[in-house]
């Protein structure tokens, strides 16, 4: 998005305090696939350009356009004398906001930080536990709980972002993204204006900022970008599967939006409709013997690293066995049931196969063969 000279534009010049050495104050946004990282990123160009008279642009950077996939928005904001003649992504933001705090364990997240840099994450965590699991030892870190907000408010994770990322770029009003948020809904979903107000403004508010001078630790990052994983000369052929059976080493848990499936075996009748409907096959189910000597197939519970939230599940669920539940740190952990547990013993599948039964025939030979 550029100014191209609309009626609404200054034409006095508008300061931008911490821009970079090139004249830009650089945003990006680090999300998946369902968070609404790619909206946010176009409303707060359109703020700054069409409302504030300023320079910018707005781009996304991602792969299949479904929920869970990993997703990048950059935004670049500059003077309106200035003219945007890049699109590369933002590889020193002066602003980095994370929709999702599993993705810390993604090392690009924070690349390309330096110590002027604002980091806002969307978690219920202390800052410090932010802190250690982001490995962010100084600068100056916003914690919020958007999706405490949006849940609330009955919206999305995004408006509530942007809020925060307001509080932290000084040169973006409340006032112009007030009135883009109010633009962008009220054709399409004038019901949902007031809710969507109301959680940007808290987003705004209650973003709550920590700053450490930990003189002992680096406060930037080196900029990373992905090496190609082959050339044109070692490129396999299209369609080979150079690793068969990798789907059984895959963690969907940075995949969730923020709640799981809690399973309660008391309430469990066993029909089996909540593994017809799940597309990861991450439900586990055993064989138990009756007193006469029948032989029943019973579901064990979830393995959660092959959950990614859909919550398709618990829509299935004839019973309460299944119901929604906002992730808390450790719950997976200490609740899932491995489908595979010769991965975390080492030993090898023959010699302890996964648990038996229909269902986890049907999962193993979908997972051996991918």
């Amino acid at each position: 998005m550029r100014n191209s000279g609309s009626r609404e534009r200054s034409d006095q010049a508008i300061p931008l305090p911490g821009f970079d050495g090139e004249g830009f104050f650089g945003i990006r946004l680090e999300s998946i696939g369902g968070l609404g990282a790619h909206l946010a990123g176009q409303l707060l160009a359109e703020a700054a350009v069409l409302r504030q008279g300023l320079n910018g642009s707005h781009f996304s950077s991602y792969g299949s356009e479904k929920k869970g996939s990993p997703v990048k928005s950059y935004v670049r904001i500059c003077a309106s004398e200035q003219q945007v003649r890049t699109s590369s992504p933002v590889d020193r933001p002066q602003v980095i906001a994370v929709f999702h705090e599993a993705l810390a364990g993604d090392p690009g997240v924070l690349a390309g930080r330096d110590a002027r840099c604002v980091v806002v994450v969307n978690s219920a965590a202390s800052a410090g536990e932010l802190r250690r699991h982001f490995g962010l030892q100084a600068g100056t870190l916003g914690v919020v709980d958007a999706l405490r907000i949006a849940v609330e408010e009955g919206s999305r994770v995004n408006t509530a972002m942007l809020g925060a990322i307001a509080r932290v770029s000084p040169m973006l009003t409340r006032e112009a993204l007030e009135e883009t948020i109010r633009a962008t809904f009220e054709k399409k979903y004038p019901h949902l204006v007031e809710a969507n107000l109301r959680t940007f403004r808290r987003g705004y508010d209650e973003l709550a900022l920590h700053t450490s001078s930990d003189t002992g630790r680096p406060a930037s990052a080196d900029v990373a970008r992905p090496a190609a994983a082959f050339g044109y000369l070692d490129a396999p052929l299209g369609g080979v599967i150079l690793n068969p059976g990798n789907t059984i080493l895959r963690d969907l848990t940075a995949s969730r939006q923020g709640f799981i499936p809690a399973f309660d075996r008391a309430a469990c009748v066993d029909c089996g409709l909540c593994d017809l409907v799940c597309p990861d096959f991450c439900f586990v189910w055993g064989e138990d013997e009756t007193p006469e000597g029948r032989r029943l197939v019973r579901l064990r519970g979830i393995d959660y690293q092959y959950c990614k939230g859909c919550l398709k599940c618990i829509d299935a669920c004839p019973t309460t066995a299944l119901t929604v539940l906002r992730e808390e740190e450790g719950y997976a952990e200490a609740h899932t049931v491995p489908l595979y547990p010769w991965l975390s013993s080492g030993k090898p599948p023959d010699a302890n196969p996964p648990t038996g039964g229909a269902g986890a025939a049907r999962r193993n030979g979908a997972k051996a063969d991918a």
